[in-house]
């Protein structure tokens, strides 16, 4: 995890605002969890969406820089499934498929309870 752009994605400083932190990355692969607060909660007291995409993105960024490449996510389509329980989520970015330029990501977001939160399939861009 010592890439110069695996270090651009640990500089990210709206990841670190909500909390998230990087837990293992491997080149197409990142586990990355958030700690739930209540400034995570929107006004129905459930986990808002944004919090949930931005930890999933940033588990992509982390799995997908982890080549020393620089990638960009293109387009992300992410379905929320349930609203999460319990005081964190884990975010965990696989590679589905790889090009010269354009990838694939399939990124699982779970809360405390291994149950599915949300669903995001990515599509990056490498420079």
């Amino acid at each position: 995890m010592d890439s110069d752009a695996l270090q651009v994605v640990r500089n990210d400083r709206f990841a670190k605002f909500i909390g998230a932190e990087i837990v293992k990355a491997e080149p197409g692969y990142a586990v990355v969890e958030m700690k739930i607060t209540d400034n995570h909660m929107n006004g129905l007291n459930m986990v808002q969406g944004g919090a949930i995409f931005t930890l999933a993105d940033y588990a992509f960024a982390a799995a997908s820089n982890n080549s020393g490449n620089i990638t960009i996510g293109v387009n992300v389509n992410i379905s929320y499934l349930k609203s999460p329980r319990g005081s964190y989520l884990t975010a965990v970015a696989r590679e589905v498929s790889s090009g010269r330029k354009v990838i694939h990501y399939s990124v699982e977001v779970t809360d405390e309870n291994g149950e599915l939160a949300a669903l995001a399939h990515i599509t990056g861009y490498r420079k």
